[in-house]
């Protein structure tokens, strides 16, 4: 079968620029309209697109004056989501720091079922102060205590998934029987930083268990990947350095014993899209017009550990940033931003605008064409399995991108004219997972 691509639609209230909600057009209160969602959602769906995506933080989202703040729970939107769609699968991100895996495995299986198999899980450690003191916390976690913590809590997570075999819903009218009890099994995990009896209060869902996704680049982060992730998004500014990380995280699955095609590698890109290439360069300049550089300056500074006066914006980075081991939160953004920065040797206010769009995500301005042409470019050279499509206004960008470059991916035969399947697994291609605790699983493992 010949290779294709895999689009997600990464959603975020007016779009991913930080200015976007200031263009005539947007509703700056969209990001607790439901109905905007679900109309989002239905556009990728008809562009075909594998799933839409919600980034997600337990805490307040930078500052209030700066762009829409505050965030629908993403599990509870995307079960609204799924009653207004049919194929389009469904990632919400759920931090390992600040939930329970129990409550957690409970809710993403809910949503499986709701969904009809089209629930994903994007897995972060989270990486902020703000939410460590949410949580009753004086101090960030150090960050490999988080992924010693997220390993396990991964593990419990899968266990309980599995904690129900697929036929142990017997429902038997005749014979009285529902369920077969000794196809449910208590999972007994005691570990370091959980103990868990099971089984799930929930029968196997439709995937067997939801996609599991990852976002994170750091060492820690690519061995957690690795181990445990089906899907990883990253961020990733040049050809060069995509390929080097795709190299990297297919070498450490399969040094792991995996199928390195069973864990796709999706970038985010950020597409200003226009009919020509004057129109989409005019729509960028727009947006980084209306950045409020003051607002900005102070996110960068928090984001590099310095105080914001000592970044000029019309002077480039400081020469004395911290030490990239001395970062506790986010240290593969901390390290893309800095090597950004320093590469182009760009101003403060320019990296403002850079980062802008798209956060440290690669910022692309064209025609449809051209954006085809940088998505088939990565596709094809060892950089990507496909791409986190982040339009940088929406709903405009996202209807550009569906309506103009998908049918130009169509035609080159790099993406889909149908869903196959019904699944997030089938859109992505991957494996549904067997229950570990089925007799034929453990049959094999003994062989």
């Amino acid at each position: 079968m010949t290779r294709q691509l895999r689009l997600n639609a990464f959603l975020m209230s007016t779009g991913h620029h930080e200015a976007s909600w200031r263009l005539p057009e947007s509703d700056p209160r969209s990001n607790t309209d439901v109905q905007h969602f679900v109309e989002l959602a239905r556009t990728a769906e008809r562009g075909l697109m594998d799933s839409v995506f919600f980034a997600d933080s337990p805490a307040l989202f930078g500052e209030v004056g700066r762009r829409p703040a505050g965030a629908l729970e993403p599990t509870v939107l995307l079960t609204a989501m799924a009653m207004a769609t049919t194929r389009i699968g469904l990632i919400a991100t759920a931090s390992t720091s600040y939930n329970d895996p129990f409550n957690l495995a409970r809710r993403f299986a809910t949503l499986d079922h709701v969904s009809g198999g089209r629930a994903g899980w994007n897995i972060v450690t989270t990486a902020t102060l703000d939410a460590a003191r949410n949580f009753g916390l004086d101090e960030l976690p150090a960050h490999a205590d988080r992924y010693r913590r997220a390993d396990e809590f991964v593990d419990v997570a899968v266990k309980l998934w599995d904690s129900w075999e697929d036929d142990a819903v017997v429902a038997d009218k005749e014979s009285g029987v529902w369920g077969d009890a000794e196809l449910v099994h208590p999972i007994h995990h005691t570990g370091t930083h959980f103990r868990v009896a099971g089984p799930l209060n929930l029968p196997r869902s439709p995937q067997g268990r939801p996609v599991l996704v990852q976002a994170g680049s750091s060492e820690d982060g690519r061995d957690f990947a690795a181990r445990h992730a089906e899907a990883i998004f990253t961020a990733q500014q040049t050809l060069a350095d995509a390929q080097l990380f795709y190299a990297d995280i297919k070498a450490r699955a399969r040094a792991f014993g995996r199928d390195a095609d069973q864990l796709l590698v999706l970038p985010g890109i950020v597409p200003a899209i226009g009919s020509t290439e004057a129109e989409a360069r005019a729509l960028e300049e727009e947006l980084d017009r209306l950045i409020q550089p003051e607002y900005a300056r102070r996110q960068l500074a928090r984001t590099l550990r310095v105080a914001p006066e000592r970044l000029a914006l019309d002077g480039q980075l400081p020469d004395d940033l911290p030490d990239e081991d001395s970062i506790e939160g986010a240290k593969s953004r901390y390290t893309l931003i800095v090597t950004l920065a320093r590469r182009e040797r760009l101003t403060v206010r320019e990296l403002i605008g850079r980062l802008g769009g798209g956060r440290g995500h690669r910022t692309f301005s064209g025609t449809p064409e051209q954006v085809a042409d940088a998505i088939e470019e990565w596709f094809t050279t060892g950089a990507a399995d496909g791409f986190n499509v982040m339009p940088p206004a929406l709903p405009s960008g996202l209807e550009a991108f569906v309506d103009h470059v998908v049918p130009i991916l169509q035609a080159r035969g790099l993406f889909r004219t149908a869903y196959d399947g019904t699944t997030l697994r089938e859109h992505y291609g991957l494996d549904r997972p067997t229950s570990q605790y089925s007799l034929t699983t453990t049959q094999q493992e003994i062989a």
